[in-house]
């Protein structure tokens, strides 16, 4: 119809119009909206406590203690059954956060700005590797590590962004996809990235030589630090997609372990959910497929930009890490995807794809009437709480949302 492909078109006009910059570092209770004391925001559509997979679980217990609110984990798990704590969907708060997605108001917040429309998002500064809490982890090393980012590595981090006046996303994300990132499972170049934009004026602004040389070392040590910024960059680009009448353009797709959910611009901030899907992937040694947790996370939000494994092309090395087979095979899963998006992105290009621009603005009624769900690159968490990541995969969206979204959208625009 008409008026869709005239919403889609404003759609797409508004994310590639996008100016995203990292512009801060600030304590999430000071810019979070709504977010208050005893409240926990999770990755995913919203859920209870008893619907809740182990490791959100687990994570939740731990942010309880990280918190304070609790002396111990089996106090925090009382609290959190009883009621004591608050639950909502980061999405509901202009925020994000991988995996089991904690934000509570003590975590220092990377903060994005859509330059071009003045909105902002929010994404917890990423943990870094093995035992973390964004995959369930909650012991003394894991909360250790969060006390520490709150404490040395978020504010070394806002000073630097003020005083450098922010880190400008888009040309960073073209770089990295030249470099081999796909912004989802390798953020490796896009870490470096940012780390040579940062060490500058980190440097310029510290007062502790020892804080400088933990921090630009722990930054340097994780491969994976840029995903938090991807994120939050996805989160502030879909966002001013929202609620543009008729339009079939996915705004948000994510994960709480339990339920798959999607929002579509066409039918505002209604979320269209089913099961979630178990990823198929590798396991680290001594794992397998019966110790895993079915997919979490919000950073399903960077597929919904065209990064991830809608950017699989880039990142050949990928295929072969996450299990979706040899290395040539990465094109094959960025032209399928093209054939569910409305657009290019031509600032966003693979070179060794003839730079072909990422897919963009997947579309719900091209999901349908292809049968082809997203796919979208991910870690793999174990499905007990307090373990921690057991390996990495692919998953797909459940079908299931996308067929409720077109029906709705469908109902909205009085089409029978």
């Amino acid at each position: 119809m008409d008026i869709i492909e005239k919403a889609n078109e404003e759609a797409i006009r508004r994310m590639l119009g996008a100016e995203p910059v990292l512009i801060e570092v600030v304590p999430a209770g000071d810019i979070v909206p709504n977010l208050r004391d005893k409240m926990i925001l999770h990755a995913g559509p919203p859920i209870a406590w008893d619907r809740m997979c182990g490791p959100m679980q687990g994570a939740i217990a731990g942010i309880t203690v990280f918190e304070g609110w609790a002396s111990d984990l089996e106090q925090a798990v009382i609290m959190a059954a009883s009621g004591d704590i608050t639950f909502d969907a980061n999405h509901h708060h202009d925020a994000v956060g991988p995996m089991t997605g904690m934000t509570t108001v003590s975590q220092p917040m990377l903060v994005v700005e859509n330059k071009t429309t003045g909105n902002k998002s929010y994404c917890a500064i990423n943990e870094g590797l093995g035992k973390v809490m964004r995959f369930g982890g909650n012991d003394a090393e894991v909360l250790n590590r969060l006390s520490w980012i709150r404490d040395v590595l978020g504010p070394a981090m806002g000073k630097a962004l003020r005083d450098m006046g922010g880190i400008e996303l888009k040309p960073l994300i073209a770089r990295g996809l030249s470099m081999g990132d796909e912004m989802h499972q390798r953020n490796v170049a896009c870490s470096g990235l940012v780390l040579r934009a940062l060490a500058a004026a980190m440097a310029k602004t510290s007062d502790d030589a020892t804080a400088l040389s933990e921090a630009l070392a722990f930054i340097s040590a994780n491969d994976q630090f840029h995903l938090n910024i991807a994120m939050a960059m996805g989160k502030a680009i879909m966002d001013p997609v929202r609620n543009i009448e008729g339009s079939s353009i996915v705004t948000a797709m994510s994960r709480n372990g339990t339920d798959f959910g999607i929002r579509v611009s066409g039918t505002g901030d209604e979320w269209f959910t089913a099961p979630v899907e178990m990823p198929e992937g590798l396991y680290f040694a001594g794992y397998t497929e019966a110790d895993a947790n079915p997919d979490m996370g919000d950073s399903t939000i960077v597929e919904t930009i065209g990064l991830g494994g809608f950017a699989m092309g880039a990142a050949p090395a990928v295929a072969g890490f996450v299990g979706a087979g040899a290395a040539s095979e990465a094109a094959n899963y960025t032209h399928r995807m093209s054939e569910i998006c409305a657009a290019e992105n031509p600032e966003w290009t693979i070179p060794s794809m003839d730079y072909l621009g990422v897919p963009t603005g997947i579309d719900v009624r091209l999901v349908v009437d292809s049968g082809i769900a997203p796919t979208i690159n991910t870690g793999i968490a174990h499905r007990e709480p307090g373990i921690g990541q057991v390996g990495a995969g692919v998953v797909r969206a459940p079908m299931a949302c996308f067929e409720q979204a077109v029906r709705r959208l469908a109902e909205k625009l009085g089409i029978s």
